[in-house]
């Protein structure tokens, strides 16, 4: 369920901006809690600089990813978080000549962490909080807590199909996300995103026949242009010519037929600019029923 999830994807956590004593920090490292503070610098042996809420502190660069974490881009994930929220366990004060003591942290050990809490306590069709981090045709990869990054397949990003992920998601985007699977050998999350927004009836349940409004072209045939009206509801129109994949445009709804699961549509006009990725709606945050199914009961 939601509220099990008790650690954040990195740049998401509650803001403290308020300077800590000296005491909380003891108090935080003694509970190795999971805090949230800034990568300042990189230096030449790949150690990480950080600050946190007035104090300095080193994430050495072995300690800066977790061995079960996937290894591909671990470097380079690393130099990018400079100028970046990064999130770590704090591991010992290193006193420096009778100022503030400089921060020993570890965000391999906060990671661990979360890896644990995976493997534990999220069974499939648990929804967590994630963060896009970067898109690629085949899915979206999203943090979903200290830098733990899952992939998101593009076919389990709606019911509405699209060619890529950037048709759905943008990078840096908040969103939520059920557990699909998790493989407790190579700790690799996949996740599921389409069951959250919603059945057939639940989307077509907002749009009403004899209404004109937008949607994005997504798929052209010969015997129509499939328009999306929702991430996880498509309607089709009758072929309209000058309309390409991906364009955004005016529809007049003619007729919802749930006992057959289709919407006709009419064209009324292309728009100009190109089509930002729509809204989406969650109609579940908690956890995924086994029995979720898009299709109304009547449908073929």
């Amino acid at each position: 369920m939601m509220n099990q999830q008790i650690f954040w994807p990195e740049g998401s956590a509650p803001s403290l901006d308020t300077p800590a004593s000296l005491e909380e920090i003891r108090r935080l490292m003694e509970e190795q809690a999971i805090v949230e503070g800034m990568a300042v610098r990189c230096d030449r042996s790949h150690d990480l600089h950080v600050s946190y809420r007035g104090f300095d502190g080193l994430l050495p660069r072995h300690q800066a990813v977790n061995p079960a974490v996937s290894g591909a881009q671990r470097e380079i994930s690393v130099l990018s978080r400079v100028g970046r929220p990064i999130q770590f366990v704090i591991t010992g004060l290193t006193a420096d000549g009778g100022g503030k003591p400089t921060l020993q942290v570890s965000r391999s050990l906060a990671q661990e962490k979360v890896l644990h809490f995976l493997k534990e306590e999220c069974p499939p069709g648990t929804v967590l909080r994630g963060r896009v981090t970067h898109l690629a045709p085949f899915g979206a990869f999203v943090d979903v807590g200290c830098g733990v990054v899952a992939l998101l397949p593009t076919a389990f990003l709606s019911a509405v199909r699209v060619r890529h992920p950037s048709c759905r998601l943008s990078v840096g985007q908040k969103i939520l996300a059920a557990v699909r699977s998790f493989d407790r050998d190579t700790s690799r999350l996949t996740l599921t995103h389409l069951e959250l927004m919603g059945t057939w009836l639940e989307n077509a349940a907002s749009f009403a026949p004899g209404e004109t409004v937008t949607g994005i072209a997504r798929s052209i045939r010969e015997y129509g242009i499939f328009v999306e009206l929702a991430p996880n509801l498509v309607g089709l129109a009758e072929p309209r010519a000058g309309i390409e994949e991906n364009d955004s445009v005016t529809v007049y709804i003619k007729s919802i037929l749930p006992q057959q699961k289709k919407i006709k549509l009419q064209i009324l006009q292309r728009l100009e600019g190109n089509a930002p990725p729509p809204p989406i709606r969650y109609f579940l945050t908690g956890q995924v029923p086994d029995d979720w199914s898009y299709d109304p009961p009547t449908a073929p």
